[in-house]
């Protein structure tokens, strides 16, 4: 697990943020931060879970701006081209979650995500999404939420993936707007930077497109696909 320590300029860099609005959000203790030297240092583990948080937090404009820069930061020749919806595997939605409760659904999302083979640290894994939603829920309303690990750790992975799943009925999951939560995403990555960009994204398609209702008609994964395919379309 990465233990680097990034100066206010590069930890801003990395999350997209202005360097003041950073700052502040150190000053007021939103995120652990040091002073030395004249200047302030963040932990990247830290950094990375608060850039989480902020990300989900974010709507209409201001989320806009975070996705706009995270794809920007692409090479030149992969920033119109790179897509999300090619890291969901077949083998990895499931259309039929039983769970009834939020820990049912962290479980099973969590099974679903192993199940690909690709987890290396099992255990370590799901116990980390249980920290990320004690910590804050990672719901974002109208019937979404997007689990990760509360730190994110890239050696939990042998390849970045996405998993989704829906639940027969709608689960207090902790939304912002008080609502049940159906559509659970679980994004697994491997980098620092995919793993925000791919929050980014599915963020974005969430909020600016219809594509939670189209996942509510949606029978087979293989149709599940094809809306989140298409719903990025249209945003990218």
């Amino acid at each position: 697990m990465s233990r680097e320590v990034l100066n206010l300029r590069a930890a801003a860099e990395h999350v997209k943020v202005d360097a003041n609005e950073l700052k502040h959000v150190a000053q007021r203790g939103e995120i652990p931060a040091a002073q030395h030297g004249g200047d302030w240092w963040f932990d990247h583990r830290d950094l990375d879970e608060w850039a989480q948080r902020n990300l989900l937090a974010a709507d209409g404009r201001e989320l806009g701006a975070l996705h706009d820069a995270f794809v920007r930061d692409l090479p030149g020749s992969s920033r119109g081209a790179w897509r999300a919806a090619p890291l969901f595997r077949l083998d990895s939605i499931d259309m039929d979650v039983h769970a009834k409760t939020r820990g049912g659904a962290i479980r099973d999302m969590a099974d679903l995500a192993i199940a690909s083979g690709l987890v290396y640290d099992e255990e370590g894994f799901y116990r980390a999404l249980v920290e990320r939603e004690d910590a804050a829920s990672t719901a974002i309303g109208h019937g979404a939420a997007f689990l990760h690990p509360k730190y994110h750790d890239p050696y939990f992975f042998e390849d970045t993936f996405v998993a989704y799943g829906r639940t027969r009925r709608p689960v207090f999951f902790g939304a912002p707007d008080g609502e049940g939560t159906r559509h659970f995403f679980l994004v697994c990555s491997t980098d620092h930077e995919q793993h925000l960009r791919i929050l980014a994204r599915l963020a974005v398609i969430a909020h600016g497109t219809d594509l939670i209702e189209r996942l509510e008609l949606a029978q087979t994964p293989e149709e599940a696909l094809a809306a989140i395919a298409a719903c990025e379309d249209e945003i990218a």
